[in-house]
């Protein structure tokens, strides 16, 4: 049966969790105003979502 020999320290067996990285969200130009927003938002500009005045500005 495989034992360590010596205990794993908290820093080396934190290093090996390193899979949460900080990505870029996919951004896509609002339609009415062409500031880029984020998919499937209400534009923080114009108000707009799929075409229709949700938010007034």
């Amino acid at each position: 049966m495989a034992v360590p020999k010596q205990r794993t320290s908290k820093k080396v067996k934190n290093q090996r969790r390193t899979h949460k990285k900080l990505h870029v969200p996919g951004m896509v130009e609002c339609s009415n105003c062409g500031e880029l927003t984020k998919p499937h938002h209400v534009c923080k500009s114009c108000g707009q979502y799929d075409g229709k005045q949700v938010v007034e500005q």
